[in-house]
């Protein structure tokens, strides 16, 4: 195990993941389009780069948008500052999002209405009533869609988990307030040919993790903190630096009993260091530093 094998590793990583549900995904969204009068294109404020789905404006076209950053709790947020800044230099409208505080979520239903006014003004001047506002909910997979749609709606109506994949299917939701939610499964592009992005992408669990050899991943986590966040690495696993990985994966064997005979389970520290970003136990890190 070597820094030089893994970089030569990372730089052909070249992933064609495209299941059939996203491309049934983008058809039923298309067939829908016209009932739809706004988007929330949720991001992982982590990877506020990374996790923003590629060709999302062939699909959205030039309706009203908002990029919703989740999971602000779990970022470090002057970095992630400078992408709002970003996004909103481009034209939208950005809202991070905890989505375990409920008073985030009206800062959504305001902006909505904020976006939407011309809407029902529009609808007035033609005699017609107003009516609810209909938005698209649409973001990669485990970006946290479900959660953030069972908030709005009031009550557990999409399952929930820290793996992707879990929704299938489009489906209409009413929500506590005039606003009707469309939700569909998370959506990634075919094919995956930035390594750094890949490796972000597999790190906050966005990909399914046989895509991508888990050590590459946990290498590319150790990395990151060692970069940008070493008192984390310092702090979580005792590592100072990573000039010999076979080392530092001794010191982490050890500290976890992944380590007999003279002889470390790399797997396991390596499901560790992953399982660590999974169930949020390091956090403060936005992985996504510059385009």
């Amino acid at each position: 195990m070597s820094n030089t094998n893994e970089n030569q590793s990372v730089a052909k990583t070249n992933i064609n993941w495209y299941p059939g549900h996203m491309a049934k995904t983008r058809r039923l969204i298309a067939e829908k389009f016209k009932l739809i009068d706004i988007v929330y294109e949720l991001v992982d404020a982590r990877i506020p780069y990374s996790s923003k789905i590629k060709d999302i404006y062939k699909i959205i076209m030039d309706k009203p948008r908002i990029v919703i950053m989740t999971k602000k709790d779990l970022c470090d947020m002057k970095i992630t500052n400078y992408w709002v800044s970003y996004y909103e230099n481009l034209g939208a409208k950005v809202i991070l999002v905890d989505l375990n505080n409920n008073e985030d979520y009206k800062k959504i239903i305001e902006v909505t209405h904020e976006l939407m006014d011309n809407l029902n003004i529009k609808r007035a001047e033609k005699g017609m009533q107003k009516r609810n506002i209909r938005a698209l909910v649409v973001g990669i997979p485990n970006v946290g869609k479900s959660t953030l749609i069972n908030k709005m709606v009031g009550r557990k109506v999409v399952d929930t988990g820290n793996r992707p994949g879990i929704t299938k299917s489009l489906t209409w939701l009413k929500t506590n307030s005039d606003i009707e939610l469309l939700d569909t499964p998370g959506i990634l592009w075919p094919k995956l040919d930035d390594g750094n992005v890949a490796l972000n992408l597999a790190a906050m669990t966005a990909i399914k993790e046989e895509i991508l050899p888990i050590d590459e991943v946990a290498i590319h986590i150790l990395k990151m903190l060692h970069d940008f966040y070493p008192n984390i690495l310092f702090e979580r696993y005792g590592i100072k630096k990573l000039d010999d990985l076979e080392e530092v994966y001794d010191i982490i064997g050890k500290k976890i009993g992944a380590y007999r005979n003279n002889e470390t389970d790399y797997e396991r520290v390596s499901t560790y260091i992953v399982n660590d970003m999974k169930q949020e136990y390091i956090k403060g890190v936005t992985f996504d530093r510059k385009i």
